[in-house]
């Protein structure tokens, strides 16, 4: 059978003409770095955009009335690219609301970890000549798409890139859940949640749950469950085209969370559909890039003990 989602789009090798700048946090730090790129790609001969809420938490810090600005939905209409400029956090939110618009994404990180935001803020501008020049390398990554079913009726749906997570809210009493895949029962669970976590979400929560880390080029999704009552409960990898159903048995404050930053409130007798998005995300990362590397240095791999 032919993939039904293609691996690579065909608009992540086009040179950009028009670039959006995207940063949330009121930070001058960031607020530094979109002058400095919005300056440089204006002497580069890009058009440069800034993304409406970014000018807001920034128009005191940042002079932005030589950029135009605006909503995601007028970006994705008019971007050929986008720069987030911040941590993974900014770029999971980006990814979800320019996915519909196959608008290629770049990471300059200045958060914490850094996973998807892999331009260190201090080689920024060196790394435009590359980026500008076509140098970058594309990579595809896969979203979910979440329904959720209440009384036979549809009350809310999501996209997310990292990770749908199910869980018991604030309350200390275990949720119980079904969970079905493709229709079949796999198994009822008593636990403070379950993670449905894409390759790129397997190194976000699901990691510190101990769950399979997934090559990005893996189409799977990881079903990992979280403080499980029984030890036997493990995570499961599925495949991307597989149909995941969550079901409420039994829970008090229980909540459905798309990478972290949405949240729906849930109760028994809900369902949570799962499934592949048809839409994708294209992360341009710089020349040289290596997931492994990447792993290695975010992680700490191969690090030699410290001598006391």
């Amino acid at each position: 059978m032919d993939n039904v989602f293609p691996q690579e789009s065909a608009d992540c090798a086009n040179l950009p003409k028009t670039i959006a700048l995207i940063g949330k946090y009121h930070s001058q730090e960031i607020a530094d770095s979109i002058r400095q790129l919005a300056r440089y790609l204006h002497e580069r001969g890009m058009t440069v955009l800034i993304e409406e809420e970014t000018a807001r938490n920034l128009v005191s810090q940042l002079d932005l009335r030589s950029w135009a600005s605006g909503s995601f939905s007028w970006l994705g209409a008019h971007a050929d690219m986008a720069i987030v400029v911040g941590g993974d956090g900014t770029m999971l939110n980006a990814a979800r609301q320019l996915a519909r618009y196959r608008v290629p994404l770049v990471g300059v990180n200045q958060g914490r970890l850094g996973f998807m935001t892999d331009i260190a803020r201090n080689d920024m501008l060196t790394c435009m000549d590359d980026l500008l020049d076509g140098k970058f390398l594309p990579e595809t990554r896969m979203l979910l798409d979440a329904e959720i079913v209440s009384d036979e009726r549809s009350v809310a749906a999501n996209l997310a890139l990292n990770d749908v997570v199910v869980d018991k809210g604030a309350i200390g009493r275990m949720i119980e859940l079904e969970l079905f895949v493709d229709g079949e029962f796999i198994y009822h669970l008593r636990a403070d949640g379950l993670i449905v976590a894409t390759s790129t979400g397997s190194t976000a929560y699901a990691l510190s749950a101990n769950g399979p880390i997934l090559h990005p080029r893996i189409s799977a999704i990881a079903l990992v469950p979280l403080c499980p009552h029984a030890l036997s409960n493990r995570p499961i990898v599925v495949s991307d085209r597989s149909e995941i159903e969550i079901r409420i048995v039994y829970a008090t404050d229980s909540r459905a969370h798309f990478d972290g930053q949405l949240a729906v409130d849930l109760k028994n007798g809900d369902c949570i559909r799962i499934r592949r998005s048809e839409y994708s995300i294209c992360l341009l990362h710089p020349p040289g890039y290596s997931y492994f590397a990447m792993l290695r240095q975010k992680l700490h791999w191969s690090e030699r003990p410290k001598e006391h």
